[in-house]
């Protein structure tokens, strides 16, 4: 199997190449960004997600005989430009947010400085694994955060592409979910697996307490049985009267979860299962986890709204030039002026304001020197690729510790859900301050 992820890329990135590298401004170095010029409409904050995937395709980026071969049956690059790309290796520095990060319109989400013909190639994938992954991560984290510590369960392989849903399974995963039903994500990330049964096996059997009593004979009393394929109110009658109250959760998967929860809350505890849990599945989105928070409900399990990121299944990040070196070998910060898709030029640096207390107050970012540091800030961009050689890597337990830690810092409004601007405003420091794209924009 070809594992290169050099052609995941388009077209005119090659041929870019190709004209830079016959004019002589190829090796110019130069510093690409990634960044959001928004947020989606109604959301507080965004969370980024991806990056440790991003270093994996970063590592395999390599222009192998076959990709070579293609490129020449095609035409679409000369033999110079072959090449070259024949001995591509990304040898410059890349900095960036950790996976799990808060980030807001105009965060510096990834900063790439080697010279034009290394860091142009990669402005595709990156932006097709972050857009991706952080869209997916962005929505989990509105989930997690009303789940209000109940856990939440991601299963949504079957409503994305094979290879998105694997991706989906660890952007939920770092953003607060327990659990995947997705076995290949468990075994690429170790990302904890859950599940039990489909209505199907119970209506594989000539009645439900047939195949209630086969489950819990193959996976035990701590098993979750599905009690909605015929009278709710029956079934949970034989789930008990076959386990006892050792029985470890009923799943709600249809009707009006709210009330049918609390119907089932009393019937269990009248059947003395008072530590049965409570799980509910059924297209669930951050929206209705908010409805069900006074329900007595134990779990959710969230799919198709979840990998297609609740509405909004692409972050809007771009990839932009934002400095280039000049004549005398210094870096001239170079910048988009195009009207509703300014970028703002220069190297950035990106702290997170934060007050005594340790409640972020606003993303700072500027270009030079920084701001006295009161002890508060927090620096953002971490080395994640120095020289060529990738040293930023985390775990998912890693990255999911640090999101709930930097989620934690935000401000209570943060988690609403009504339509409103960043929870957080983007502060530029310097001489370009009154630039700022990225200011709320009225909503008249």
């Amino acid at each position: 199997m070809n594992t290169s992820t050099a052609l995941l890329t388009d077209h005119y990135e090659l041929t870019m190449l190709q004209a830079s590298l016959a004019d002589g401004t190829a090796q110019r170095r130069s510093v690409f960004e990634l960044f959001a010029r928004r947020l989606p409409d109604g959301r507080r904050y965004g969370v980024v997600a991806g990056v440790n995937r991003l270093l994996d395709a970063l590592e395999q980026f390599r222009f192998d005989e076959q990709a070579i071969a293609f490129l020449a049956d095609r035409g679409v690059v000369d033999q110079v430009t072959r090449d070259w790309l024949a001995d591509y290796r990304f040898s410059g520095d890349i900095a960036g947010y950790a996976d799990g990060e808060i980030f807001f319109p105009g965060s510096p989400v990834l900063v790439v400085e080697s010279s034009f013909a290394e860091a142009v190639l990669l402005e595709t994938v990156f932006l097709s694994i972050l857009n991706h992954d952080s869209a997916v991560a962005s929505a989990a984290s509105r989930m997690t955060w009303w789940a209000g510590g109940r856990p939440c369960i991601e299963m949504g392989s079957r409503r994305t592409h094979e290879e998105a849903a694997v991706a989906s399974a660890l952007a939920a995963y770092i953003a607060g979910f327990a659990t995947t039903s997705n076995l290949e994500a468990a075994r690429r990330y170790g990302i904890p697996s859950a599940g039990t049964s489909a209505h199907s096996f119970t209506l594989l059997h000539d009645t439900e307490k047939e195949a209630f009593t086969s489950q819990v004979d193959a996976l035990g009393k701590r098993t979750t049985l599905l009690v909605d394929t015929y009278d709710v109110a029956e079934a949970v009658r034989t789930a008990i009267e076959i386990t006892g109250p050792e029985l470890g959760a009923v799943r709600l998967d249809s009707g009006d979860l709210p009330s049918l929860a609390g119907q089932v809350r009393e019937q269990l505890d009248a059947l003395g299962a008072t530590k049965t849990r409570i799980i509910v599945t059924s297209d669930l989105d951050e929206f209705q986890i908010a409805a069900l928070a006074p329900a007595p409900v134990d779990g959710y399990g969230v799919g198709t709204s979840l990998v297609t990121g609740s509405g909004y299944p692409t972050c809007g990040f771009v990839y932009k030039l934002v400095a280039r070196e000049d004549a005398s070998g210094e870096l001239l910060p170079v910048a988009k002026k195009s009207p509703d898709k300014m970028s703002i030029g220069g190297r950035k640096w990106a702290l997170r304001r934060r007050t005594t207390a340790g409640v972020a107050e606003a993303e700072l970012i500027g270009v030079g020197s920084r701001p006295e540091d009161d002890g508060d800030d927090r620096e953002l961009l971490r080395p994640l690729v120095k020289g060529g050689e990738i040293v930023g890597r985390t775990t998912p337990a890693e990255s999911q510790a640090h999101h709930l830690k930097v989620r934690d810092e935000l401000p209570r409004f943060a988690s609403q859900l009504s339509r409103g601007e960043p929870a957080l405003p983007t502060q530029y420091v310097g001489d370009f301050a009154a630039q700022n794209p990225f200011a709320p924009r009225s909503h008249t």
